[in-house]
């Protein structure tokens, strides 16, 4: 099941190569959206640390791939060069874009709103045509799922 998004196109702050931009996503071409959490934390640095491993075999699909979480650029731009991430980090300090995708959820049991909920989308062409979800903070996205389905998009 394809998760609704309201609005695909976005602007924020992006963070690559350790500099920090303003980022127009106008929802061309094919793209990963990879939303997590938080920067830093455990689960999040596993599976964007996933995403590095993988981005020679993204890159050859021709896919553009993004982590979004709520922190702050300064933060993202930390993150990324401690982990050494070959891909985009984009900061959703408005909370905008998890509102867009309906992706917002809050860990109250830890203190903590308005985060992104660990998700992943493809989006083509300015469309959604896949969409993971997790439940639980801790779940970890299928990768090797998402790497099919950006293979079926090639075909």
């Amino acid at each position: 099941m394809v998760h609704e998004v309201n609005q695909v196109e976005f602007t924020a702050p992006a963070v690559t190569e350790e500099k920090i931009f303003e980022y127009h996503f106008d929802g061309n071409g094919i793209s990963v959206l990879a939303f997590f959490p938080g920067a830093f934390t455990e689960v999040c640095t596993e599976e964007m640390c996933k995403f590095r491993d993988s981005m020679h075999e993204l890159n050859d699909l021709g896919v553009h791939v993004m982590g979004i979480s709520v922190d702050t650029p300064f933060s993202l731009e930390e993150f990324r060069r401690q982990y050494d991430l070959n891909f985009m980090l984009v900061s959703d300090n408005t909370k905008d874009i998890i509102d867009y995708y309906d992706v917002r959820t809050d860990m109250e049991d830890l203190g903590y709103t308005g985060l992104a909920q660990r998700s992943l989308f493809i989006v083509k062409d300015g469309d959604v045509v896949y969409s993971q979800v997790m439940d639980e903070p801790n779940n970890m996205p299928d990768i090797d799922a998402l790497k099919q389905e950006l293979q079926e998009l090639q075909k």
